[in-house]
């Protein structure tokens, strides 16, 4: 074969990919088309399961109510209120509510109070058939289990009570609305009259544990305070009565809330001062009028000044007033008369007895001055003494102040300590008495016209979803488990090879021109049945030449025209036709396309080369005797061996096993007897079509491949694994190189169109198959 006819194939090239779409919208529309069966039972088996839950399910109908937390329900009724809340604090508060509204102790006084105890929906509701299995099965078990007394009557009640409580529980729902300071609080039960019964109770429970505990907090309060109060007043007196015994004690006098001590040395502080002024005052008149008697009558008298602030004497002022009228008469007759005039010497006489009174005046008030001086004097000294004396004795005093203070600051403590308390037991007892919660219902609860749950439109929405969703999941695992040729599409991106064309599905079944049952057929060619009429296994190697407008016939003239292109030139040509597996109707393929050449005018002969499982044979009417084994070890003439078909004027050259094994068939097909065969009758015939051996099996074909200028490659449409195939061509290079192109054989028709991509060939089948009128013999549609 001129290998130049061929042109370069690159095997297997990397996919060709849109970078700028991430996902293939047609790849992935066609997959949701050919997998809408899936989908669509997943669909409608959701659905069904939701019909059947909405019939069985039991209907629930839900009260709401709305209870407001406001602090300014009791702002004009406490004393102090706080004006503002952080938004921190806020949230805790609603939360706290939330919490005590969900509390089993809240729905334990809601099942008292409603008396739900005694009512058999909730405690003795009627059983779905679970839960009377369930009844059966803890009957059996509680046969073997260890006897235990009967339960009285106060349990039984307390029991019910508590199964009540759970109950509601389970029906309570509790939410705070948005960011507000309002609580949504909702019951769902089976009957509507009873959750908007249990909803209202639920809301007077709640105000009304909300006063309890307010007094009983309030009461708790006031008790621990009067409690505290005795005891603090009690020592309080007892700290008093301490500070009072230690100053008694330790003398410790106080009358102007000073130490008496203290007062009397201030006291005498004050009197030193002022004795010691007086002393100083009386030694400076003393001094004074010393200094004047110092200098004798003539100098006393004349120098002397009596003040009328130091003395009241009259005497001296008269005296002082006669001494200077006779003095200034004696002056008058010296003057006049001279100092020898005998009244001037009387005078004179008189002057001096004067002088002399006022000098023993002033003699007697300098002693008086003397006399005060002394007694000045003495009071200093003794005020200093009793000074220091108390002055000793307040620094006792000081030393006994500070514990007298560590007392009469305990007592002082006690005291304040004491009217806090006091005043806080006074506001305690205001609140005990206060019957104001601080929240209020603003939304009443109503009795529900129709159920919440379950909800039919809802539930069935979510089926058809969730069956979707189903349903897309199961489609993607199939399509990720799809694993094999489809389309033509697939051929080129998977193998990088020319596609050649679908063949239909044709008719297996053997009627009574049947072969003989020792001639069973082949297995993949056993496998297409047809949906119309049945044709014989002698009539499936005319398939092409019978139906010649069918689409099975111009797939296979599609091929034919494929290698006239390739091996145009060639004198006679050999053609092999191969697959990966047995049973893909690679026998089929190879007896139609021989038919179809030869009855195109070309002398073409047919060989059934699978020497191991040769289906082309029994195709035939007969087994024959002799076949290709024969030839090749020349024990025959092909000629006597080969068979013509009347018809379609095809020469056929089968195989026979019959009477021995045949082992080395690869050595037989690559034997020089082999060669022999084929260039003595390559002037005999234009065209040889080869019938191989599949290639994982068996190396037959690998071992022809000298001998063939061509092959062509049939793979079962939605069987063969196209990894199978790649492998296959990846290790045999010399056959993919001389690959014409790859037929999808056994295509179902009526599938075709779910694998391709919008405006693919395949899905405009519709539109040309009016050109194909023989297409009903030969496929099922």
């Amino acid at each position: 074969m001129d290998q130049a006819n061929f042109r370069p194939m690159t095997i297997f090239p990397p996919e060709q990919k849109d970078h700028d779409t991430f996902i293939d919208l047609d790849k992935l529309w066609s997959a949701a088309m050919r997998r809408l069966g899936v989908i669509g039972a997943c669909v409608g088996a959701m659905v069904v399961l939701a019909g059947l839950y909405l019939v069985f399910a039991q209907p629930m109908y839900t009260a709401m109510t709305q209870i407001l937390m406001d602090d300014n329900l009791s702002r004009y009724a406490e004393e102090s209120a706080s004006d503002s809340q952080s938004s921190q604090m806020l949230d805790n508060r609603m939360s706290s509510a939330v919490e005590i509204l969900k509390s089993k102790e809240l729905a334990l006084s809601v099942v008292d109070k409603a008396k739900l105890a005694d009512v058999d929906l909730i405690v003795d509701p009627p059983k779905s058939p679970v839960d009377l299995v369930k009844g059966m099965i803890r009957s059996v078990t509680s046969i073997f289990a260890t006897d235990k007394p009967p339960a009285t009557e106060a349990q039984i009640a307390a029991g019910r009570r508590e199964k009540a409580a759970a109950i509601i529980q389970q029906w309570l729902t509790v939410e705070r609305t948005g960011r507000s300071s309002v609580v949504a609080l909702s019951v769902r039960s089976p009957d509507p009259q009873l959750s908007t019964m249990i909803t209202k109770t639920y809301a007077e429970s709640y105000l009304t544990e909300q006063l309890n505990a307010n007094f009983d907090a309030t009461e708790r309060a006031s008790i621990w305070l009067q409690e505290r109060l005795n005891d603090l007043n009690t020592r309080s007196q007892q700290a008093s009565l301490a500070v009072q015994q230690y100053k008694r004690d330790k003398g410790l006098i106080s009358p102007r809330g000073e130490l008496l001590s203290a007062q009397q040395l201030s006291d005498l502080n004050s009197q030193l001062i002022v004795a010691q002024a007086d002393a100083a005052t009386a030694a400076a008149r003393y001094n004074q009028y010393k200094a004047i008697i110092d200098k004798g009558p003539e100098g006393a008298v004349a120098n002397a000044v009596v003040s009328n602030r130091d003395t009241d004497n009259t005497v001296m002022q008269d005296l002082r007033k006669r001494y200077i009228g006779i003095n200034d008469r004696e002056q008058s007759i010296i003057q006049q008369f001279g100092a020898d005039h005998p009244q001037a010497i009387a005078m004179k006489a008189e002057k001096q007895d004067i002088t002399n009174q006022m000098f023993r005046e002033l003699q007697q008030l300098t002693g008086s001055f003397k006399n005060e001086l002394d007694v000045s004097q003495s009071r200093v000294e003794s005020m200093r003494e009793n000074i220091q004396r108390v002055a000793g004795s307040n620094a006792d005093a000081n030393v006994n102040m500070v514990q007298l203070q560590e007392l009469e600051q305990k007592a002082s403590a006690l005291r304040t300590l004491y009217e806090s308390y006091l005043q806080r037991f006074e506001q305690a007892s205001q609140l005990q008495s206060l019957p104001i919660a601080k929240a209020r219902v603003i939304s009443d609860a109503g009795v529900p016209t129709s159920p919440s749950s379950p909800r039919k439109t809802l539930t069935m929405a979510l089926s058809v979803v969730l069956g979707l969703l189903i349903g897309c999941a199961a489609a993607a695992v199939l399509e990720l488990r799809e694993r094999f040729f489809r389309t033509g599409d697939d051929v080129q991106q998977k193998l990088g090879m020319r596609f050649l064309g679908y063949l239909p599905r044709i008719a297996g079944a053997a009627r009574e021109d049947a072969p003989k049952p020792n001639a069973a057929p082949e297995q993949g060619d056993a496998a297409n049945q047809p949906v119309g009429d049945p044709i014989s296994f002698r009539r499936m190697m005319r398939v092409a030449v019978e139906a010649p407008r069918s689409q099975f016939a111009e797939t296979l003239r599609n091929t034919k025209l494929a290698c006239d292109i390739v091996l145009q030139g060639k004198k006679c040509a050999v053609i092999g036709v191969v697959s990966c597996l047995p049973g893909e109707g690679k026998s089929t393929v190879a007896a139609n396309l021989a038919g179809l050449i030869s009855s195109s005018g070309s002398r073409t002969l047919v060989i059934d080369a699978d020497l191991r499982n040769p289906g082309l044979s029994k195709m035939l009417a007969s087994e024959p005797e002799v076949g290709l084994v024969d030839v090749i070890l020349n024990k025959t003439s092909w000629t006597s061996v080969a068979r013509v078909d009347r018809r379609s004027r095809l020469t056929i050259l089968p195989m026979t096993t019959r009477g021995r094994q045949v082992t080395h068939t690869s050595e037989l097909l690559a034997s020089t007897g082999m060669s022999q065969f084929l260039e003595s009758i390559k002037e005999t015939f234009d065209v040889i079509v080869v019938d191989l051996a599949p290639l994982i099996p068996v190396i037959d074909a690998k071992a022809f491949e000298p001998y063939a200028d061509a092959f062509v490659f049939v793979t079962e449409w939605g069987a063969t694994p196209a990894k199978a195939v790649q492998s296959v061509l990846q290790s045999e290079p010399q056959i993919a190189a001389k690959t014409i192109g790859v037929i999808l054989n056994k295509t179902d028709l009526s599938e075709l169109h779910k694998y391709a991509d919008p405006g693919a060939p395949e899905r405009l089948r519709g539109n040309y198959l009016s050109y194909y009128r023989d297409y009903k013999e030969v496929a099922a549609e």
